[in-house]
C-alpha cells in the first residue's frame, strides 16, 4: 500500500507563500543592513580624512600668519635701516 500525499489546502498554500515572502524580506533586510553598515564605515573614513585635511589647513594657515608677521617685521627693519643710511649720508 503506497503512501499518497494528501492534497494541500488553501491555508497551507498561503502559509508556504507567506514563508517564502518572509525569507525574501529577511534576505533583503540583511542586504540593506550590510549596505548601511558599509555606508557608515565609508562616512566615518571620509570624516576622518576631512578632519586630517582641516588640521593640515589650519597648520598651513598658522604658518602663513607667522611668515607674514616675519615678512612685515623684516620690511619694517629694512625701511628703518634704509632711513638710517639716508640720514647718515
Amino acid at each position: 500500500m503506497p503512501w499518497t500525499p494528501k492534497p494541500i489546502s488553501q491555508l497551507e498554500r498561503q502559509i508556504e507563500t507567506l514563508q517564502i515572502k518572509l525569507l525574501r524580506a529577511n534576505s533583503e533586510l540583511r542586504l540593506k543592513t550590510v549596505y548601511a553598515q558599509r555606508l557608515e564605515f565609508l562616512l566615518q573614513h571620509r570624516m576622518a580624512t576631512i578632519d586630517e585635511l582641516v588640521a593640515k589647513l589650519d597648520q598651513a594657515r598658522a604658518q602663513n600668519k607667522r611668515l607674514e608677521a616675519g615678512r612685515r617685521s623684516l620690511g619694517r627693519t629694512d625701511r628703518s635701516a634704509s632711513t638710517d643710511r639716508r640720514d647718515n649720508v
